[in-house]
This record gives structure tokens, C-alpha cells and sequence, in this order.
């Protein structure tokens, strides 16, 4: 572990805002502790009321005002830098939580000195920013970092309190979490390629959350030894080893280095520097390549590295889910390559009505055509001749998915293909419903077909740990896999795949997706594809049409696996 990337840029500082801390800010303080006594009997700014013609108390509504949210903002980081916790935490909507939470910054956390500047408040949000000393026996070292609160109108009695979350107390602390400062629970360690070398966070931002969970999965076993640290530590730490989503603990602050021990990925330097690269110039998105004959992860990437969406995200992946189908369907026999399959403007299933994307249809084609042009209806058709479970199974026993035992060396999601009913059991045919994948996922996905089987995607070699990898509960079919090449081989050339594969070879196939997400404007972008013994997806949050976002990123990573 250990501290990576810059810290975010500070808020813009209000000149005539509340600064807590420095002599030559005394005057201040005291003003505005007294503006606080002034309003009601020691009552928070905000939380007064006046008769109604009935006599009985008329509520304030309406969100607080610019007053009110410099007032509570100011009374409470006024108190928690004085370290008067009690008075702080009554500030704030949840007292006894937020009480427990600060007192931990001394007594767990062991910082000193604190202060705590206000910035600019943009509504009823107030950032702030922190400086303190951590001190540990005889380590010391200074500590800084921006964080926020948000101030609101408590309905039941109109009060204006601080919304009290975690990230109050530090933006990466999430339900449960603390600051805890003492010797490290794993000894650091370091992460190498497949040749041996390296991989520097600071060249490589992504392996900053990889390392986390290596260091937990790892540390004890690698032949380290621990440091003094301030970290991040999680909920429920007994836990994690059964919740695969878990997050990582995480060090913000190193007082004294331990001696790392070594642990060799699969990853590829050169195709983990092309990775970052196409996503550090996009918005939210994710890819992984992977080698279909053997399951090595040779790149993961992620525009936000502070969660590693690539391995851990849960989204609906749309129409890529139509590659999992359209194996159910063959292995069925409820269609073929070159079968003639409806694709009406619309279709009408558990009492939904669905459509295809500008509600266009295909008179008197195959389902080779209706593939390649990711007709919904195509598939949604289908549904009155399936169980409720087909999909679920097939996901699981075919394609290994959906079962929570990939062991991939760090905490992964493995897809999630629920069993559904209905309509939404019809719209899971298409990668919405219930359906959540992620780049990982996806691109295990086109290597099974390219490879004819599972290999579990794997970014520590099993025979590091001795550990036995996920396994299918029944191959896919020989020809079932030389169709489903087929189909994505045809998208490729002449569906909505064209452009992203245009020019990489005969070997190759693909299939684009798009998901709708509710609240989004737009929907996510899914692309995934195999060329040879290569096989990528990715995935672009809010980016439109798959080949048009997510499409590029896997392109370019094909191509850099020459």
C-alpha cells in the first residue's frame, strides 16, 4: 500500500470566510462564537421557530440558507478543532456517531495539532481543509488533506445540522471505517510484472488499488516485514476474506517504511502502459486485457484508480450480455447461424413492450444478421421459450460467471446473472435486469468463446499460493464455441463492431453493448473483443454506443498485443 497519486487541488479559500487555527485568527473565533450564543438558548443557527396562529411551533422548511450553512459549518469545525467532540458532534444529525468518530482521531488515529480552514461554500456543501501532525511513540510527520460536509434541514423539527458521513472525517472512509495509526496488519509489498520489473504507482496509476489488495491477500506470505502507518482501516475486517467486493485497507500516511516482500503478476509492462494511457484521456472508464488459452491478466486500467472498477465494478454490461444468449440459444437449438429469426420494431413480453435502438427491424433475416446489428428484439423474442433460469445457468456452468469463487490474487466481483421472471427476466436476454458484469468479466467472456473453454482469469499465478482456480461445471461445445465466432467475427466485419476492428486481421471478433442506466443521460459504453490469443473489454460510464467509446480503448489494446 501507501499513499499514491497527488492530492486533489484545494478549494478556492473565501478571504471573508471563518479561518480556524493561527493566532491572527483568535479575533474571529470569538466573534463567531458569540454570533452562535445570540440565536435561541444554545440552540444551533437555524433550529429557532416561531408560534403559529395555533401556538404550536411553526417548522421551518426549505432548504437552509447561505446563513445558516456558514453558521453550522462554522460552529461545528469550530468545536472539532477545539476538541470539544461533544459540542461538535451536536452539530450534527447522528451525535453519537459522529462523537465516536472524532474522539478516534486522537485515540486510534493519534493526530495532533489539528486545524481546520473552511473554503468557499457552494450551496449547503462547505469544503474544508485539514492539517495536523500524526504522532506515533517517537515517529511523527505532518498530514494534510481537503475534505467536505454537507449542512441540511432536519424535516422532523427544522433544525440546520451537519449531514453526518464518514467522509467528514476523511474522504476515503466509507460506513464502518476509522483512521487507525500503529503498526501495519500486513507488511507492504511489491509488485512486479511477468519479466520481474517493478510496476511503479506513480508510472502505472491503476496498480495503486491492485497493490492494496495484493498487500492484503499477500503481505503475511511474501516475506515482508511491517511498518508504522496511518491507514484506512475497513469495516468488518474479519470479513473480508469472504466478501469479494470488500475494499481494501488503505495507507494514507507512511511514518515508518517496512520492508516489502515481492509478489510477480501476470501483467504485461507494455500493455499495462497502453491501458492507462487509453484511459487516463476518458471519464470513468475500465478495461482489462486478458490471454484466452491460459487466463493471464496482461492489463488493467481504470480512469479513477481510487476503485478498481475493472475487477470490482457491478454494471449491467447490455448488449455484450447477448453473447452469453445466443450460447443458450444455440445449445437450445431455438435458433442458428444462419436460421431465419425474427427482429420485429417491437416486442412485447411480462407486459413490457421493447424496442430496438431507433426501433428498427430486420424483415426475413438471419440471426447471424440480427447478432451483428444487436437487435433486441431478437432475443427478447425468445423468452417465452426459456425458463426463468436458462440464462442463470448458462452464465454460471458455461461460462464460469455469477458463482463468487474467482480467485483472480485480489478482491474481484464475478459477475452477478440472477434468476429473474417476467420482464426483467426478458431484458436480462440483454444485459439489463438484474444482470451486472464488469471489464473483467466481459473480456473472460470473449475468451471463452475464443478459446472454446473457461480458464479463470487470473492476475497471480496459482502456483504463488497454491490455490485452485474456478472451474466450469461443463465446457462449451465445440460447436457452439466455432458459432458464437462466427457471430462475433461477422459483427466485426459487417455489424456494429466495423469500425473498432476495421483492419486487425481474419482472427478477431467482437460485440458492442450499451446499458442504460437510470438517472444518466447517457448510457454506459461496453465493448468486448478477441484478436488471436488476445482478448479485451472495456467499458465507458455515460459514453453512448459501445463501438464509439468503448470500442477505441479496445482497440488500441489489441493492437498493442500485436
Amino acid at each position: 500500500m501507501g499513499s499514491r497519486g497527488k492530492r486533489r487541488d484545494e478549494p478556492r479559500r473565501n478571504t471573508n470566510a471563518l479561518v480556524i487555527g493561527g493566532v491572527a485568527a483568535v479575533a474571529v473565533i470569538g466573534a463567531g462564537v458569540g454570533a452562535y450564543a445570540l440565536i435561541g438558548s444554545g440552540e444551533q443557527a437555524g433550529s429557532t421557530s416561531a408560534a403559529a396562529a395555533d401556538g404550536k411551533p411553526d417548522i421551518p422548511k426549505g432548504p437552509p440558507t447561505a446563513k445558516e450553512v456558514r453558521a453550522v459549518a462554522d460552529g461545528f469545525l469550530t468545536a472539532w478543532q477545539q476538541g470539544d467532540t461533544a459540542k461538535a458532534a451536536a452539530y450534527t444529525n447522528d451525535a453519537a456517531t459522529a462523537k465516536k468518530a472524532l474522539a478516534g482521531l486522537a485515540k486510534d488515529a493519534h493526530l495532533t495539532g489539528l486545524k481546520l480552514a473552511p473554503g468557499t461554500h457552494q450551496g449547503a456543501e462547505v469544503p474544508f481543509h485539514v492539517t495536523s501532525t500524526v504522532e506515533y511513540k517517537k515517529l511523527s510527520k505532518p498530514l494534510a488533506y481537503d475534505s467536505s460536509l454537507t449542512v441540511e434541514r432536519r424535516k422532523s423539527d427544522g433544525k440546520v445540522l451537519v449531514d453526518w458521513k464518514p467522509s467528514v472525517v476523511h474522504p476515503d472512509l466509507k460506513e464502518g471505517d476509522h483512521l487507525e495509526t500503529g503498526e501495519a496488519g500486513d507488511p507492504p509489498v511489491k509488485a512486479v510484472d511477468r519479466a520481474g520489473n517493478e510496476l511503479d504507482a506513480k508510472k502505472y496509476p491503476s496498480i495503486g488499488a491492485i497493490v492494496d489488495g495484493l498487500r492484503e491477500k499477500y503481505g503475511k506470505k511474501a516475506g515482508g516485514t511491517a511498518g508504522v502507518e496511518l491507514r484506512v482501516v475497513r469495516a468488518q475486517p474479519e470479513k473480508k476474506s469472504e466478501d469479494k467486493n470488500a475494499l481494501p485497507d488503505k495507507t494514507l500516511l507512511t511514518l515508518s517504511k517496512g520492508t516489502p516482500g515481492t509478489v510477480r503478476t501476470t501483467l504485461d509492462p507494455t500493455l499495462q502502459a497502453a491501458a492507462e494511457d487509453q484511459v487516463k484521456s476518458r471519464k470513468r472508464a475500465s478495461v482489462v486485457l486478458v490471454k484466452p488459452s491460459t487466463g493471464e491478466i496482461l492489463a488493467v486500467a481504470n480512469s479513477n484508480p481510487g476503485f478498481n472498477t475493472a475487477f470490482q465494478g457491478s454494471l449491467a454490461p447490455g448488449s455484450t450480455m447477448k453473447v452469453i444468449t445466443a450460447s443458450m440459444l444455440l445449445d437450445k437449438n431455438l435458433t442458428d447461424v444462419d436460421k431465419k429469426h425474427p427482429c420485429p420494431k417491437y416486442f412485447t413480453y411480462g407486459h413490457w413492450k421493447f424496442h430496438n435502438d431507433d426501433k428498427f427491424q430486420i424483415k426475413d433475416g438471419t440471426f447471424k444478421a440480427s447478432f451483428a446489428a444487436s437487435c433486441n428484439t431478437a432475443f427478447i423474442s425468445q423468452a417465452p421459450k426459456l425458463d426463468n433460469d436458462s440464462l442463470t445457468k448458462q452464465a454460471q456452468q458455461v461460462f464460469g460467471l455469477g458463482m463468487n469463487n474467482w480467485s483472480i490474487g485480489v478482491p474481484s466481483f464475478d459477475g452477478a446473472v440472477p434468476v429473474m421472471s417476467d420482464a426483467q427476466m426478458a431484458a436480462s436476454l440483454i444485459g439489463q435486469g438484474g444482470v451486472r458484469m464488469n471489464p473483467l468479466n466481459m473480456a473472460s467472456v470473449s475468451a471463452t468463446v475464443k478459446a472454446g473453454a473457461f480458464h479463470q482469469p487470473y492476475l497471480v499465478s496459482p502456483d504463488f499460493d497454491d490455490r485452485t482456480l474456478a472451474k466450469a461445471e461443463k465446457p462449451i461445445s465445440a460447436s457452439t464455441a466455432s458459432k458464437l465466432r462466427e457471430l462475433m467475427h461477422y459483427t466485426a466485419i459487417a455489424g456494429t463492431a466495423v469500425k473498432p476492428m476495421s483492419g486487425l486481421g481474419s482472427d478477431m471478433g467482437a460485440k458492442t453493448g450499451s446499458a442504460e442506466v437510470d438517472g444518466q443521460k447517457d448510457p454506459n459504453g461496453w465493448f468486448t473483443a478477441w484478436r488471436g490469443d488476445l482478448a479485451a473489454a472495456a467499458v465507458v460510464q455515460q459514453g453512448g454506443h459501445g463501438g464509439d467509446s468503448a470500442g477505441p480503448v479496445v482497440r488500441k489494446m489489441l493492437l498493442a498485443g500485436g
